[in-house]
């Protein structure tokens, strides 16, 4: 790929701005006005997330969906056998990523990550559509497999196996991020973009503004 192809992509940010005087003390609460704002455009996948964790000094990220938060954190369900779940057992420092390009805006969050109860993911797993919960089942998540057919056979001997009730894997299950920091990016012409920390102390949440 030519390099001023790439340059030539630049766009102007112009759709917003971050003001400390009108932001909530709260940054739930803050989160919460902007994803609501996100859901009335009806974006697609608009829970989608980045989430990143760390083995040895070794990043990963992917990209996962965002089942639930409040202000006890942000959950999420996945296999505790795949790279992530095995990292996050080891290292349970964590990062997410939200970004919104039709509002121009991101949200970093940074925290631990602990299971959810068996009995949550369990309600969880459950509300998922059948085929969900049976691929689930058919899957080792992360593991080396043979070749796509390989998958879909065993698929199909979960859905044979269990007809309408799979049961839930003891390998699956949700997980709760538990915030330490947050920061909102809004985008801003000529690159002066809003970036709005706001950082655990104690009980309380400290708030300021980075240079972008």
């Amino acid at each position: 790929m030519d390099e001023k192809t790439l340059i030539n992509l630049r766009k102007n940010y112009e759709k917003g701005e971050l003001i400390e005087t009108k932001i909530n003390s709260n940054p739930f609460k803050q989160f919460l006005i902007w994803f609501e704002e996100v859901l009335k455009l009806n974006i697609y996948e608009s829970n989608a997330m980045i989430l990143a964790t760390a083995l040895e000094n070794k990043p990963s990220a992917r990209v996962v969906l965002l089942k639930g938060f409040d202000e006890s954190g942000f959950k999420f369900y996945t296999n505790y056998n795949s790279r992530k779940g095995k990292q996050l057992s080891s290292n349970p420092n964590a990062a997410l990523l939200f970004y919104w390009m039709e509002l121009e805006r991101q949200v970093r969050i940074e925290g631990k990550v602990q299971k959810l109860s068996r009995e949550e993911s369990l309600e969880y797993f459950n509300s998922r559509p059948l085929e969900s919960r049976l691929g689930a089942l058919a899957s080792n998540q992360s593991e080396v497999i043979p070749d796509k057919e390989y998958l879909e056979k065993k698929f199909n001997q979960m859905k044979e196996l269990y007809g309408e009730n799979p049961p839930m894997p003891e390998s699956w299950g949700g997980y709760k991020l538990i915030p330490d920091l947050f920061e909102f990016w809004q985008g801003r012409p000529n690159r002066l973009h809003d970036r709005i920390v706001y950082e655990r102390q104690e009980s309380n949440w400290k708030i300021f503004r980075l240079s972008p």
